[in-house]
């Protein structure tokens, strides 16, 4: 089985696709990213892929084509050299039904580039974890169709000969140099399905969807450093956003393990408003204002039925996502068990999300300068329920199972709601009728955190209002506002965390037994960049610490939500939002930092 940092990421902002090293597509869910997977092999050997590659020996290289979602993987056997070009198909939507572009399309295009490759495709269709069973039938001109459900087909067209076998299809061709073999993988489930033209047709669809994203990419300011690396991981948000409702999801796998052959195994395929609210802000950070403005939109339909109240996670509709059970029966990645579906966090209570929400939305008015009667609703009922809500336990940032805690993160994104609240008020945004009951519970829980949350013995921030441990989260005070990160308890915190939870150029979230075994989050090592951006530490420290984590991204840069700090490889869901979000957020802070100081940064 090949590892998480094997597999690269295709997708057309609808559902995604996890391609190996080896030309195996491991993963694909449709219609949508939380459906049930048509190719399940990267948690079960039985679970289904789709092969496309050299029939015998061969070495790999690979890239995605620049500034594209585009992957290209170059083979190389005894007897020649083939690439394999992959890619979910693109294209504006007033084009996407006079160019036949349907809305579900996997196209691979191998071509021989030098000598003589046989060529071999195995596609094996197993919906649903491997559960149900697929019927392939060939119908002439129009390929192998393959019923995966009541009403759900896929139909696998190329332009060489392709077989009907058991669940799938399958061929064996000997390429010589300059020959193509172009297969397209359609998928329908809500009426008759658009079947492109596979052929020359083909390489116009490669680059029409390359063109659509780099102009999609042209629209990205940002001049600081890795440019290359805050580029892909925008494209990896884009691939993580569903654009018919503008929500965007936290990875698009389930239950790759945080332990290796562990139980900490999630389904991340929904929307968690702090994610989001995250990325939408560093899209805009980027330049990215109409996907940062289509996730305000969902929010506000996402949440209008919960107000003042907000779920920690929805789906790509808005809707509460199922409940969380174990899909019995699977080998889970490398032996982890068990398989989720769902997750419990729908149930939980993280009074973060409303600081996270409150940020996003007042950027979003000010670039705006907008707001409706509904969203003024909106943001006002979220200020009373934190003044009544904020000084109870809840789950938190790391949604523990354990038990609810007073987490000094939850307070710290409640200070953030109010304090930003307040802001929108005193600039004429809102009414100043409440204004200063928020003020005056701003300073309450500032207060309570500065008292209660530091530790004498550690001389550091701490997880919980009289708390003992470490946790990494603390470190948002920085950039927050809520304490200068040059301040002496910042700058002791980051001291502290770094002794007590740091990993090569790493971060550990927490140490207190709750998650023995796991790796180092990804996106704490990029909130110690940025806390050292915003003034804790030399710029060149910053931006060295910076270099240094970039080194463990996999061969196309793409980051897990954790690495094994000894190993180097990547734990957990992949691609994870939230990683490549710290990334950007990182890079924007060094750039910040860079044009406040330019004498700092050049020496």
């Amino acid at each position: 089985m090949p590892g998480i940092q094997d597999y690269a990421l295709i997708g057309d902002c609808r559902s995604a696709a996890l391609v190996s090293k080896g030309g195996e597509l491991d993963w694909l869910c449709w219609p949508r990213f939380d459906s049930p997977p048509v190719f399940g092999r990267l948690l079960d050997s039985r679970a289904g892929r789709w092969r496309l590659s050299p029939a015998g020996p061969f070495t790999v290289e690979r890239a995605y084509l620049p500034g594209t979602a585009v992957l290209e993987t170059r083979f190389r056997t005894r007897t020649g050299a083939l690439t394999l070009v992959d890619l979910m198909p693109v294209a504006p939507a007033a084009d996407r039904r006079r160019m036949l572009v349907g809305d579900h399309e996997v196209l691979r295009i191998a071509c021989c580039e030098s000598g003589e490759v046989e060529l071999v495709c195995e596609l094996d269709a197993r919906p649903d974890f491997g559960r149900a069973r697929a019927r392939a039938s060939a119908v002439g001109e129009l390929g192998v169709r393959i019923e995966t459900g009541p009403a759900a087909v896929m139909w696998l067209r190329a332009d060489v000969p392709v077989s009907a076998a058991e669940g799938g299809a399958r061929a064996r061709l000997r390429l010589s140099a300059g020959e193509r073999a172009r297969f397209s993988l359609v998928y329908a489930d809500d009426g008759p399905a658009v079947l492109p033209l596979v052929g020359d047709a083909s390489e116009h669809a490669v680059e029409r969807t390359a063109q659509w994203w780099r102009r999609w990419c042209g629209r990205m300011r940002y001049d600081g450093p890795r440019r290359d690396m805050v580029l892909r991981s925008a494209l990896t948000l884009k691939l993580l956003s569903y654009s018919p409702s503008g929500a965007i999801v936290a990875a698009p796998t389930t239950s790759l393990p945080e332990r290796p052959r562990g139980d900490l195994n999630w389904d991340y395929r929904y929307c968690w408003l702090r994610d989001a609210a995250l990325t939408a802000g560093a899209l805009y950070g980027l330049g990215f204002s109409a996907e940062a403005e289509a996730w305000t939109h969902w929010l506000l339909h996402a949440t209008r039925l919960t107000w003042p109240r907000l779920r920690p996670i929805y789906d790509v509709y808005g809707n509460r996502p199922p409940r969380e059970r174990a899909v019995e029966g699977l080998e889970g990645y490398g032996g982890a068990r068990p398989v989720r579906v769902g997750n419990l966090a729908r149930d939980q209570v993280q009074f973060d999300v409303y600081g996270q929400v409150v940020e996003a939305a007042r950027e979003h008015f000010l670039r705006d300068e907008r707001m409706s009667r509904d969203e003024r609703k909106m943001l006002c009922s979220i200020g009373e329920y934190v003044c009544e809500h904020w000084d109870e336990p809840d789950s938190g940032l790391w949604e523990r199972r354990s038990r609810d805690r007073r987490n000094t993160h939850s307070m710290l994104l409640c200070w953030v709601a109010l304090d930003r609240l307040a802001r929108l008020h005193r600039e004429g945004w809102l009414c100043r009728d409440h204004l200063e009951r928020l003020e005056a519970e701003r300073d309450r829980i500032a207060a309570e955190i500065r008292r209660r949350a530091w530790s004498e013995r550690l001389q550091s921030y701490v997880d919980e209002l009289d708390g003992d441990e470490l946790d990494a989260s603390v470190l948002a005070m920085s950039w927050l506002g809520f304490e200068p990160a040059g301040s002496g308890r910042m700058r002791s915190t980051y001291e502290a965390l770094r002794r007590g939870l740091g990993a090569g150029p790493f971060l550990y979230r927490y140490r207190d037994g709750d998650s023995p075994g796991e790796g180092a989050f990804g996106v704490c090592g990029f909130w110690a960049v940025r806390h050292l951006a915003a003034g804790g530490g030399p710029y060149e420290d910053a931006l060295g610490l910076f270099e240094r984590i970039l080194d463990y991204a996999n061969d196309v840069g793409l980051f897990a939500e954790e690495t094994d700090p000894a190993s180097g490889e990547p734990l957990g869901n992949f691609p994870q939002a939230f990683t490549h979000v710290g990334l950007i957020n990182a890079a924007l802070a060094l750039e910040a930092r860079r044009a406040r100081e330019p004498k700092a940064a050049a020496a």
